[in-house]
């Protein structure tokens, strides 16, 4: 088992910045790769970041590229998000998420079925 704690979440205004932490303890968590969804209110669960365990490759759900950062520290087990340039439609609950590097995985890194594990999540509000 893996246990997720997210933390960072709060209120900001538009053109702000936030920086998401989650915190893994458990299993090996250099064994997993990470990943950040989120889910506003009224709609689905959606990818946001996903990085590898080793820290060789990320993806970004399209919407935030260029805005936000993902990054992990092993010697942590901890993984973080940092959002730059925040805008509005931002405002959700963010969740972090555990799961294998398979090369499946790997393929359908956006769908939430690939991980494992996942955090109670954090509230984000990004003021107009």
């Amino acid at each position: 088992q893996v246990q997720l704690v997210e933390s960072g979440g709060g209120l900001v205004q538009a053109g702000g910045s936030l920086r998401l932490s989650c915190a893994a303890s458990g299993r090996t968590f250099s064994n997993y790769a990470m990943a950040w969804f989120r889910q506003a209110p009224g709609k689905e669960r959606e990818f946001v970041s996903r990085i590898s365990w080793s820290s060789r490759a990320t993806y970004y759900a399209d919407s935030v590229k260029g805005r936000f950062t993902i990054s992990r520290d092993n010697a942590k087990n901890t993984a973080y998000l940092q959002m730059n340039t925040l805008k509005p439609e931002d405002t959700a609950v963010y969740y972090c998420a555990a799961g294998s590097s398979t090369s499946y995985s790997v393929t359908y890194y956006y769908r939430e079925s690939i991980y494992d594990y996942w955090g109670q999540g954090t509230q984000v509000t990004v003021s107009s």
